[in-house]
């Protein structure tokens, strides 16, 4: 405990909790308000983090739709337990990446959604193209304590670290005022709960690397590639039994499938056959469907023309979401629907400012004003056409130009792509 409660722990989470902010826990604390809080309050919490005596806080809790339907249930720790949970990961995290299978991705330094991404790759491309697309029911909100614990056990022989583990997994979930005990899963959004899904489902990796299986892993999202559907299917029916069994986890039947490459997605890419010459059976990576619908109703957010806001805020959203949007796709195939997004885009641009000017002489002012001429200009102005006809009309293509747009910071999504 004393490397958690010294220089290995505290020092080196303190930074990293005021990076990642967060929103406030039960008790209201501003990651803002953190340092001013141990500075009056540091030497007794130390104490009894050291004696045994330390109590987390109840964690608050909040729910978040998923993108495939449903909610997830979010845990915000107080500021202060994040601070203690990052310093135990702190500890932890070097001891067990001696452990993790290099076939697991998510949430481990240096490794990322693109690592993942390229061994699925390179799995299919060699003729492993039945995947096992195995779902866990409700992960985070299922892992057993005691199986947990176990694991921990087995590299940590301190009781005091131990016991506060412990108790945080036992740390009750308040939501809309009501105190909700939890004697089972370890909920997404504390720094320590990712370490230890990955300790869990490390049992997971090894069997299945003894097993002599090809697979990638990404938190609770695990692929397995075979060769053959009978292989599939035999492997899927002995692992989902190893999951119930060993690690008293839940396969969620309805959601886990065997697929065929064309019909597999992973961390939002899909997988596309290759056309070029001497590549055949091969595959490329793509963006799925679902993100591409995600991504545009997130748009439709931003541009909404409802929404009272400058369009000079528009754009500066847009660019946000577009920078980080892409970095991420950048080794998915797109061009052509980047393209296609971005006249897209221009125009529910066009129809917010279009809205804006409100009233027929406005429109016939600013027309006039951006150079069309006069009987053109008092046409489109007292148009019956609706605001997305008018938007996107060779009108104001031709006037609220893409150049004039770029004035105000726009950058096409296809600038970041290239």
């Amino acid at each position: 405990m004393r490397w958690v409660v010294g220089g290995h722990g505290f020092v080196r989470a303190y930074p990293s909790v005021l990076r990642n902010k967060g929103a406030a826990g039960v008790d209201g604390m501003q990651t803002a308000d953190l340092r001013r809080y141990l500075t009056f309050q540091w030497e007794s919490i130390k104490t009894e983090l050291l004696n045994g005596e330390y109590r987390p806080q109840l964690v608050r809790g909040v729910k978040i739709p998923k993108p495939s339907g449903g909610v997830r249930q979010l845990g915000i720790p107080t500021v202060m337990d994040r601070l203690v949970q990052q310093s135990i990961h702190q500890v932890l995290s070097p001891v067990w990446e001696k452990e993790f299978s290099v076939f697991s991705y998510g949430f481990r330094p240096k490794r990322s959604a693109q690592d993942a991404l390229q061994q699925a790759l390179e799995y299919l491309n060699s003729g492993r193209q039945w995947v096992i697309d195995l779902d866990l029911k409700s992960f985070f909100d299922r892992v057993n304590h005691d199986k947990l614990m176990n694991l921990i056990s087995r590299k940590v022989a301190d009781k005091t670290l131990l016991r506060l583990i412990r108790r945080y997994l036992w740390s009750g979930i308040m939501e809309d005022g009501l105190v909700q005990a939890r004697t089972e899963g370890t909920p997404q959004g504390g720094p320590l709960s990712p370490l230890l899904s990955n300790i869990l489902l490390n049992e997971l990796d090894r069997e299945l690397e003894k097993r002599g299986h090809r697979f990638v892993r990404y938190a609770d999202d695990c692929s397995i590639f075979l060769k053959s559907r009978s292989a599939a299917e035999r492997v899927l029916a002995s692992i989902s039994r190893f999951l119930e069994k060993k690690l008293h986890l839940e396969v969620n039947q309805e959601k886990t499938k065997i697929v065929r490459p064309v019909n597999f997605t992973l961390l939002g890419h899909g997988f596309v056959p290759t056309y070029k010459k001497g590549e055949r059976g091969k595959y490329r990576l793509s963006i799925a469907r679902t993100s591409w619908e995600r991504l545009k109703r997130k748009i439709k957010e931003i541009t909404r023309k409802t929404t009272p806001k400058p369009v000079q805020e528009r754009i500066e959203e847009l660019n946000r979401l577009m920078r980080g949007w892409v970095n991420y796709f950048k080794h998915a195939t797109g061009y052509q629907k980047f393209k296609d997004l971005d006249a897209w885009i221009r125009c529910r641009l066009r129809y917010c400012i279009w809205k804006q000017w409100k009233r027929p002489r406005r429109r016939l002012r600013a027309f006039l004003q951006l150079g069309v001429e006069a009987s053109w200009a008092w046409r489109f102005a007292y148009s019956r056409k609706g605001g997305w006809a008018i938007a996107c009309s060779p009108i104001m293509g031709t006037t609220v130009t893409e150049a004039r747009l770029r004035q105000r910071g726009y950058i096409p999504f296809l600038e970041y792509y290239l």
